[in-house]
């Protein structure tokens, strides 16, 4: 395993943040928090620090942050969320695009919004 683009502690702050806020965060955007230009290389990075915070989300009894990162073209995770597992472990096994994966989207951002509108950060 490569070195981490970023502390996933800081990574974890800024999703705090974005879901307390009750909204989503590009890819771009959160690179650019983080003090990276966007790059395929360190998207893909990024992607494995979003998966270490979605496993210690999980730890903590908290909802997933990582489905909150999508893409500008559509507003949705990238493929990286979709194969990791964010998907199916929540029954979706069809297309990564198109309503149904929007509606699981919603879903689960909205669970991370309400749950952190309702608590203070770290």
């Amino acid at each position: 395993m490569s070195e981490p683009l970023a502390d996933p502690n800081i990574v974890r702050a800024h999703l705090v943040a974005a879901a307390a806020a009750g909204t989503a965060i590009t890819y771009s955007e959160l690179l650019n928090h983080l003090g990276y230009a966007f790059s395929r290389p360190k998207m893909r990075a990024l992607c494995q620090t979003l998966g270490a915070v979605d496993a210690e989300a999980a730890e903590r009894g908290e909802p997933e942050l990582a489905v909150l990162v999508v893409r500008q073209s559509d507003g949705l995770p990238g493929q990286g969320w979709w194969v990791a597992g964010g998907a199916e472990k929540h029954g979706h096994r069809g297309s990564w695009e198109g309503a149904a994966a929007k509606t699981l989207v919603k879903r689960l951002q909205s669970a991370a919004f309400r749950y952190w509108s309702r608590r203070p950060p770290d």
